[in-house]
Formats: C-alpha cells, structure tokens, sequence
C-alpha cells in the first residue's frame, strides 16, 4: 500500500529543507531566506493549516480576493504579514495599504504616487519592492532593466516610497539563472537589500544567486488551474 501525499503542513517543511540545503550549498555562512507562501486562489480552509505549520508570511496577487479572506485571518493571527505579489491598480491603492503590510509590485509612477498618497492618509509606510520585467516580455508588468534605476530615485526621492528591494519573474521558457543574476544586479547596483525571485519551480535556483525572498504556492498548496503560475 503506496504512502499517502503529503498534506500542506507536510510540504511546507519539506520546501523549508530544500531552502535550508540550498542556502548552506551556496553560503555556508547560512544566510536567512525568507520563505513566502503564495495562498491565491485557496481559501482560508486551506491557509490555517499552513499558519499552524509556523508559516507566517504570506503572499497574494489580488486584492478583492484577499480582502475576501484576509481580514479575518489576520484578526485571528495578529502576526501574519501579507505581501502584494500581483499587479495592483490605481484605485485599489487605498484597499491595498490598508490590508496589506508589503507592496512588491510598484512597477510605474502612477502607482508610486497612489500608494504613496495612501500611505500618508492611513499613517501607514509600509516597505515597497520595485517589480523589474527582467525578461522584457511585453505580457508582464514591471518597469523596464533600462529605466530600472532612474525610477527606484524616483520613487524614494520624488514619491517618498520605502523601497528595500527588487522583484523578478523570469520568463517561463527560459533557464531562470541568467534572469536572477541579472535581477540581484540591478538590486546591488541600486542598493537594494531585498531581491524578490524564485517560485515553485525555481525557488533553489533563485537562491543560489542571491534571493533573500523566495514565493512558493502550488508546491505548498498543491495545484492551481491553469494559467495561474507564479
């Protein structure tokens, strides 16, 4: 009789060892890696579990869907902290800073100021990733590698945004390594502490050229339709 599939709690620690290994591989020094659970598309059924596990950060790319859940669980673990991983719009802004504790998705000024607008209203700065199309894949938010430093200064210094780092996505097809080194770069360059990159697939890759923050969903929670990669 085969063993049963691991359930979520059972997964979470098994993606935990791999980032442990992957960390020591590459920096016996054993540099952290943050590790955050990308939870759209399941319900709060499914994400108690994975907080019982010890899990703590999460990530989500909507925010009307996560205002459908997060309130509530938030009330009841007053210690999650909740990252935007998806593309946000001008007119959510206002929800977004409300719910959510990290922006990693500013990708244009028109965000930058919205967000920035918002913070000052709710007396709320909340730290901010600049998201990078650093596969210049016309499909995919994010700014440009080219415009890349110039917008980081001006969201620190015309729209006042506390940005700690980068975030990347590297194009599905293509081997992820040359588009993470290329990411971590950037973020050094700009001197950037936080380099955003790596998900289910990927995720020890990212870590071995320097992602500090790894997201990982579907090898958490198990498979999502498809088209909802990330």
């Amino acid at each position: 009789m085969s063993d049963p599939a691991p359930n979520a709690a059972e997964r979470l620690e098994i993606i935990r060892a791999h980032m442990r290994r992957a960390a020591l591989r590459f920096d016996p020094g054993g540099r952290e890696v943050v590790l955050v659970a990308v939870s759209k598309t399941f319900g709060a059924a499914a994400i108690e579990p994975v907080i019982a596990a010890g899990q703590r950060i999460f990530g989500e790319n909507r925010v009307q869907e996560s205002l459908d859940k997060w309130p509530e669980l938030k009330q009841r673990h007053a210690d999650i902290e909740l990252h935007l991983i998806g593309p946000l719009q001008t007119n959510k802004a206002r929800d977004a800073v409300a719910l959510f504790d990290v922006i990693e998705t500013v990708d244009r000024d028109r965000i930058a100021a919205a967000l920035a607008r918002e913070m000052t209203a709710q007396h709320r700065r909340l730290p901010c990733l600049v998201q990078v199309n650093i596969g210049a894949e016309e499909q995919k938010a994010g700014i440009s590698v080219a415009e890349a430093l110039g917008f980081i200064g001006r969201c620190k210094g015309v729209h006042g945004l506390d940005i700690v780092g980068l975030m990347g996505i590297p194009p599905v097809e293509a081997a992820p390594g040359p588009y993470f080194a290329l990411l971590k770069q950037l973020a050094d360059a700009a001197g950037l502490a936080q380099v955003s990159m790596g998900m289910s697939g990927d995720f020890e890759t990212a870590i071995a050229m320097g992602a500090t923050h790894v997201r990982v969903g579907s090898a958490i929670f198990g498979a999502r339709p498809a088209g909802m990669r990330r």
